[in-house]
């Protein structure tokens, strides 16, 4: 559960505002359409409250969604604005799924110059800092706990 309150709060407030703006607008909305019908009027105090109340909540929870893709995409240094598009247009939550599915491993900082660099790279891009370790022969990547390279086969 504190993986999860973790992820929540990378949902900035602009994302929680919209969700709740959404969640109040559709609740009126609800309201005005659907609270003047005389089948409506005919419910229970108890069933009015909980159409009014969870109907609208799958709406806000989208929203979240699409924040939480906009966000996390950009902290993966993905293409955050597409990704967020995506994540909008794609019908039946899809491309949030697809988000998840297809999202790239976090970047990691250079301990040499600061640069975000993917993981797996072996070398700083910008400054050429060892990150990890690397084969002598090869110069790819390699585990610290590998006697030989997976890539040449040479010895470490």
């Amino acid at each position: 559960m504190n993986r999860f309150k973790e992820e929540l709060r990378r949902i900035p407030i602009w994302g929680w505002v919209i969700a709740g703006a959404l969640y109040i607008g559709f609740n009126i909305l609800l309201q005005v359409l659907v609270g003047t019908a005389p089948d409506f009027r005919a419910w229970p105090a108890w069933g009015k409250f909980l159409f009014r109340a969870f109907v609208p909540l799958p709406l806000a929870i989208y929203a979240l969604f699409i924040s939480y893709v906009y966000v996390d995409a950009k902290r993966r240094a993905m293409r955050h604005v597409l990704w967020t598009l995506l994540a909008i247009f794609v019908p039946n939550g899809i491309g949030i799924i697809l988000y998840f599915v297809l999202r790239e491993p976090l970047v990691l900082p250079c301990a040499a110059c600061g640069a975000l660099t993917k993981q797996g790279f072996a070398f700083c891009p910008k400054c050429g800092g060892a990150l990890m370790p690397a084969c002598p022969a090869c110069r790819r990547a390699v585990e610290t706990d590998w006697l030989n390279c997976a890539y040449c086969g040479g010895k470490l």
